[in-house]
């Protein structure tokens, strides 16, 4: 390697060749510092003992400290009196000075990328004083770029796209790196670009990176997806340049360059008669080796069809058959039409010369199925007359099985349509009948359901709507449209109006109504004048009605219609007389009240009539209530004997009778005294007797019980759970003992039922009982 000195001897040579300067190991540090910068020759400083720049290459690789320069003072005689000092950038750790000689020297490998240049300080000291001889002077230490960077991408991989099919030059995307070597000082930071992988399809411009199309026609149909590897090289890309290199995926967009076409063209679709209306029955599908958008497909039937139509089904890019109108199988059963497909969208670049279109042909095949019966219409609407007598005809339906078979029809009525029951159907012909009379005026429409059923498959029925009207027959009678209160004034003169009237009919004539007013001629209170507008006024014939003598009239209306045939009612026409001023408005029509002299009113003796009925009633109730209260004797023989039942008569004291028993004797049984008589009575005759006193503790229950806990412990069939068993025992030691008749009867004639005389006056009639009952007292 060329050291600095030699280096710098090259420099000066080349710069100052006819120079004549004493090239000496002593000058050599004054000359150091005229190297080439930035194109100007360096000067000496205003202190004119050094120079003010040196100069150091980068990435010195010896193992000794590298020589950087010499400093030299022409106070320095060489009799080692002067010294001399460094400070500074990196001053006594990156770059050493010797004291006597002034060579510097760095100590470690600089890189000019991490720092291109250090500032120090220079002094020039007596040894032995310390004065200083040179002032303090700066200089600079620059370092020389060397190629130790190599290019470098900012990213590892890039990402790019480009439509297919593009012109070549197209620009696909720029990818740059960037190098740390000084770009001002040689080539180390001049690049070049090239392409490693990715040819003959792709290039790339040298200077700028650019990547450009290479190939016309690149389809993506044909491949998608490329792999480009550029390279960057410095040192302008001579022999001997470092290099990076990145990768770019490069994607062909899609563009509608491929028409849809049908992989096969001709489809056959098989549909059953029975499909709705709207339904669908197959779907064809064409293929565009396009992609998004540009794929996207619309179909359509050519001429267009009465039977069916095609959608496009926006998901799948399927076409979808669907029905516009009923099949019928027996009709028709075949269908053939031509299917368009065609891109939505087309890009003008590519539409010439290419039809972006293709055909097909559809055949539809109409399969059979057992279809219900069918109406000849729908609905019915059949008129019939009101007043119909039970059993008249109505109408017909009639309906057929559309299927080749023509299989027989029955035919009913659905009575949640008809819940009274005003029709019949007959099931063989369809024919419609009245089970009851109609009534306009009740209902003037009729709805009910006629099904059709067949009858060798029950599940095929079909409904129709039967709306029967029901026609008019004037068999109604006019009569009042209201009810009218109508008076008359006790002061009112003859011919005065006082009342309009009106009538209504249910009926419905096609001429409209006219009705016709008419009252007894021989009437002498009123008269009546038609207005030949279905309304007539009432009038007096006469004056001075009075209260007194009738304090109401009844006026009998008769009220005739004009249809066939006539209809015409009686309406009565009540009319009060009332007391009225002089213009007539009424002020009272209550009925004076006169005595009468000849007797009592017929008011008077219905009400002591009803008096003397209630009378009557009451006296009857009362001897029935009292013929109740007999009772029957307890024993009406003696053969009457009830074993179990036996009545007493012998109401106790209540709460306030302490002397009719012992309270504490029933409480306790145990401390009851045998010789105790009661109290409230005197007893015929004195007896002692004995109380069995009660087993203590109920030994017998106890042992009762425990038998029975032990027989269900060691019952094997018992359940294996905890379960309830009931059992029934009466015990021993009854003071009454067993008062059963079951067990009695059989001993019963072996009794002796004398000490029953010895139970006192409460046990009389038992005492008589059984013991007149005894077979010794019998014989």
């Amino acid at each position: 390697m060329i050291t600095n000195q030699v280096l710098l001897l090259l420099m000066l040579s080349i710069l100052w060749p006819s120079t004549a300067l004493p090239f000496t190991p002593g000058n050599i540090g004054n000359l150091f510092g005229m190297a080439e910068s930035d194109g100007r020759i360096l000067q000496r400083s205003k202190r004119g003992w050094m120079w003010n720049q040196f100069f150091l290459l980068e990435e010195y690789t010896g193992n000794d400290h590298q020589y950087v320069g010499k400093l030299h003072s022409n106070m320095d005689k060489g009799d080692g009196n002067v010294k001399y000092v460094l400070t500074g950038d990196g001053a006594g750790t990156l770059f050493l000075i010797d004291e006597k000689s002034g060579d510097i020297h760095a100590t470690k490998r600089l890189d000019r990328e991490e720092k291109a240049m250090y500032t120090l300080h220079a002094k020039v000291l007596d040894r032995n004083t310390n004065a200083e001889l040179e002032p303090d002077t700066e200089f600079n230490i620059k370092i020389h770029d060397i190629n130790d960077n190599a290019p470098k991408f900012a990213k590892d991989i890039y990402f790019a796209n480009v439509p297919e099919m593009s012109e070549v030059g197209t620009s696909v995307v720029t990818v740059t790196a960037t190098d740390a070597d000084d770009q001002t000082y040689g080539n180390s930071a001049k690049l070049v670009y090239s392409i490693l992988q990715g040819q003959p399809y792709f290039s790339v411009d040298s200077e700028n990176g650019t990547i450009k199309t290479a190939l016309p026609g690149m389809d993506r149909e044909v491949k998608e997806n490329y792999q480009v590897v550029i390279q960057a090289k410095d040192m302008a890309g001579q022999m001997g340049g470092l290099s990076g290199t990145t990768t770019v995926s490069i994607t062909l967009s899609d563009v509608n360059d491929s028409p849809p076409r049908f992989a096969n063209h001709s489809f056959r679709v098989t549909a059953v008669e029975s499909t709705e209306i709207g339904g669908a029955i197959g779907r064809i599908k064409a293929d565009d080796p396009d992609v998004g958008r540009n794929a996207e497909m619309e179909y359509s039937i050519v001429g267009g069809h009465d039977i069916f139509n095609i959608i496009t089904d926006q998901t799948t890019q399927e076409g979808v058959i669907i029905i516009k109108k009923a099949l019928d199988y027996e009709s028709k059963r075949d269908y053939e039409f031509r299917v368009e497909v065609k891109n939505t969208y087309l890009d003008a670049r590519f539409i010439h010369g290419l039809q972006f279109k293709d055909y097909a042909t559809v055949k539809v095949t109409v399969e059979d199925v057992d279809e219900p019966p069918v109406f000849t219409r729908n609905p019915y609407i059949i008129e019939v007359h009101e007043d119909t007598a039970a059993g008249s005809f109505v109408g017909v339906v009639s309906a057929r099985d559309p299927d080749a078979d023509n299989k027989p029809v029955k035919y009913s009525i659905d009575r949640h349509t008809d819940l009274e029951r005003l029709f019949n159907i007959d099931s063989v012909n369809g024919t419609i009948t009245t089970l009851k009379a109609l009534d306009r005026e009740m209902s003037k429409w009729h709805n009910i359901s006629v099904v059709a059923t067949e009858i060798n498959n029950p599940r095929q029925t079909t409904r129709v709507p039967v709306f029967i009207k029901v026609l008019d027959v004037n068999d109604n009678a006019p009569e009042f449209a209201m009810s009218y209160d109508t008076f008359v004034c006790e002061n009112v003169k003859a011919g005065q109006l006082i009342q309009t009237i009106s009538a209504v009919d249910t009926d419905e004539p096609l001429v409209g109504h006219k009705f016709v007013f008419s009252i007894s001629a021989t009437n002498p209170n009123f008269t009546i004048v038609d207005r030949e507008d279905n309304t007539a006024n009432i009038l007096t014939r006469r004056g001075g009605f009075s209260r007194r003598e009738m304090s109401m009239y009844f006026l009998p209306v008769v009220i005739s219609d004009n249809d066939y045939p006539i209809q015409s009612s009686t309406s009565t026409l009540i009319v009060r007389v009332c007391a009225c001023d002089s213009r007539g408005n009424m002020q009272s029509c209550s009925p004076e009240v006169l005595p009468f002299s000849d007797g009592l009113t017929t008011g008077a003796l219905v009400a002591i009539l009803l008096c003397v009925i209630i009378l009557l009633m009451i006296v009857v109730l009362f001897a029935a209530l009292r013929r109740q209260r007999k009772k029957e004797p307890l024993i009406i023989s003696k053969e009457d004997v009830r074993d179990n039942v036996v009545s007493y008569n012998d109401e106790g004291g209540g709460e306030e009778d302490t002397q009719a028993f012992d309270i504490g004797t029933l409480r306790n049984p145990e401390v009851m005294d045998a010789n105790k008589l009661r109290r409230d009575i005197i007893p015929e005759m004195l007896f002692p007797f004995r109380r069995t006193s009660p087993i203590k503790d109920n030994t017998d229950v106890r042992d009762f019980i425990n038998g029975r806990l032990q027989e269900n412990d060691s019952d094997p069939t018992a359940p294996p759970y905890d379960s309830l068993a009931t059992y029934a025992y009466e015990g021993s030691g009854s003071l009454a003992e067993s008062l059963s008749s079951l067990e009695s009867a059989a001993t019963e004639g072996d009794q002796d039922f004398d000490y029953l005389s010895n139970w006192g006056p409460q046990f009389k009639k038992l005492a008589e009982m059984y013991i007149g009952k005894s077979p010794d007292r019998e014989t």
